[in-house]
């Protein structure tokens, strides 16, 4: 029991002063005193219920889903028929279907053997992501349900990760972000007072195509709506400035932005016009200077999110895998278009269906209420622990404060955030922190009724409390990890200070106590102790 040597000391000291010092800024910062700006200052982040924020939700169409998929099918059929010198008409996606003719009927079979490998997918369930059926010349794929299933899932996790992207670049702290159901999205942003910014950086898809423009549309018929067989009419983005509505876009053949490497918000040298530089990675570069290549003297469209930019001439190949993208931009919304590239573009589009703001105000009121009712508390048990155990109690009551501070400065250096479910957890473990104490003191108690001297009195109390003080905490703590792996939001957040306090009201109680009894022990060698 007294045995304590200088290594053990140290080491429980050094943990002990490690976080209790990182606890300082938020306290300082709660106490709304200065910081010292030379120093390191890791403060416990505030949650949307205590900084006040932003919530957001967002919604995806599950149909654009589906229709962007038979898109991208009706592409990859067309490329792989290529490849296998297959000719077929005009490649349709009406009634959810991929449909198309293959010029020479007999050359149906070798069709299907090329798209076989199309269809299989990478269902978990087993099964077919796509029904391929042939009829004579006439091809047809049908998505089965458990390829929607998968691409709805696949689209919502990408448009997750996008979103979390996004808003980490605004330089936001601890956002909250995670699905709701098959096709909803929740977001919210602590300490965001003005929604709009957020709102219109996940507005924006960021879809970025270069297509070639179809030039044997007739201008007539683009004016009354009709594109011609493989092209679609898109809009301008800015139709007042470039004179027109819209104009005819070949549907294939272009190349997609998502193999952009970078993108950074710029000016033009000449103009002094805001625009945004792009870099493609290796694959992509290559397909932009073989597009480029290919089609020199031609217009190609920078179209984002179905609407065109603008539509250039090519002069001549543009190598090296980057290019600029020059429209009606601001500073701020080309630095804007610049992040939602940079964080890739949003698989479907998402709408705003509900939206708030929450003030600072109540979040100021709950920690000033929830530090009133702790330090309350803590007095209030401060005292019957003094009154009751004597030295044994101070020692409990220092362990007590302790245990709080290490709390503030573990959540602090590992950036975790603090919400008002956490101010429960915090002050559960308090709790649990004072059951620890009054174990070990009370089985000390029933030692020395027992007969036993002090020294053996007090290792047999630490020793046996401490075997129920582990067993209670380990079932606390599976608990927590359940929680915090299968709940979201205040129910992790829940779950994580009361996983840290579990492991300080432990270390405290248990370890920091024994030392300071040990100590006294060992200096004292009392005959009785007052318990």
């Amino acid at each position: 029991m007294l045995d304590f040597p200088l290594w053990r000391r140290l080491t429980l000291w050094s943990i002990t002063l490690a976080c209790c010092v990182a606890a300082l800024p938020s306290i300082f910062a709660v106490a709304n005193l200065p910081w010292p700006a030379r120093l390191i200052d890791p403060k416990v982040n505030l949650g949307l219920d205590l900084a006040g924020g932003s919530h957001i939700l967002l919604e995806a169409s599950a149909d654009q889903i589906k229709r962007q998929r038979l898109e991208t099918m009706a592409e990859d059929v067309k490329n792989r028929l290529r490849q296998a010198k297959i000719e077929t008409g005009d490649i349709s996606t009406k009634d959810g279907a991929v449909t198309f003719m293959v010029t020479d009927p007999t050359k149906s079979g070798q069709a299907r053997e090329a798209l076989q490998t199309l269809t299989s997918g990478a269902s978990m369930s087993g099964q077919r992501d796509w029904d391929l059926n042939v009829d004579g010349g006439r091809i047809v794929l049908a998505p089965t349900k458990a390829g929607i299933n998968q691409a709805q899932d696949m689209a919502m996790n990408s448009a997750t990760d996008v979103v979390r992207k996004r808003i980490d670049n605004l330089g936001t702290r601890e956002p909250t972000i995670i699905r709701q159901g098959a096709n909803r999205i929740v977001v919210q942003v602590p300490g965001l007072k003005d929604p709009a910014a957020l709102k219109a950086l996940l507005g924006q898809t960021a879809k970025l195509e270069f297509r070639m423009v179809d030039l044997t549309a007739d201008p007539t018929l683009v004016a009354q709506g009709i594109a011609p067989a493989g092209s679609e009419l898109l809009p301008f983005a800015n139709p007042e400035k470039d004179g027109t509505g819209r104009m005819a876009i070949r549907r294939y053949g272009g190349i997609k932005g998502d193999q952009l490497t970078n993108a950074v918000a710029g000016f033009e040298d000449k103009t002094n016009r805001p625009i945004v530089n792009i870099t493609f990675d290796q694959a992509g570069g290559a397909k932009f200077a073989r597009l480029t290549r290919e089609n020199v003297g031609k217009p190609f469209a920078i179209v984002l999110d179905g609407r065109i930019l603008s539509a250039p001439n090519i002069e001549e190949p543009i190598l090296g895998g980057q290019a600029r993208i020059s429209g009606s931009f601001t500073s701020d919304t080309a630095n804007q278009l610049a992040i939602s590239l940079v964080s890739g573009a949003l698989p479907v589009d998402l709408k705003v269906v509900e939206e708030r703001s929450v003030g600072p105000d109540l979040g100021a009121d709950s920690i000033r209420r929830g530090v009133f009712a702790m330090c309350v508390g803590m007095a209030a048990l401060m005292f019957f622990i003094s009154i009751t155990y004597g030295r044994f109690g101070i020692y409990a009551n220092v362990a007590l404060i302790i245990n709080a501070l290490m709390i503030l400065g573990i959540m602090a250096a590992i950036g975790g955030t603090l919400t008002l479910p956490g101010i429960a957890g915090f002050v559960l473990t308090i709790g649990a922190a004072v059951d620890a104490n009054v174990l070990i003191n009370e089985r000390i108690r029933e030692e020395r009724a027992r007969g036993r001297k002090v020294i053996q009195a007090v290792e047999m109390g630490y020793k046996e409390a401490s075997r129920a003080i582990f067993d209670a905490n380990i079932t606390n703590v599976i608990a927590a990890v359940l929680m915090f792996y299968i709940g979201s939001g205040p129910v992790r957040g829940f779950a994580i200070v009361l996983m840290i306090g579990i492991a300080t009201s432990v270390f405290t109680a248990v370890w920091l106590t024994r030392m300071w009894v040990a100590g006294y022990l060992r200096r004292a060698r009392p005959n009785d102790i007052r318990l």
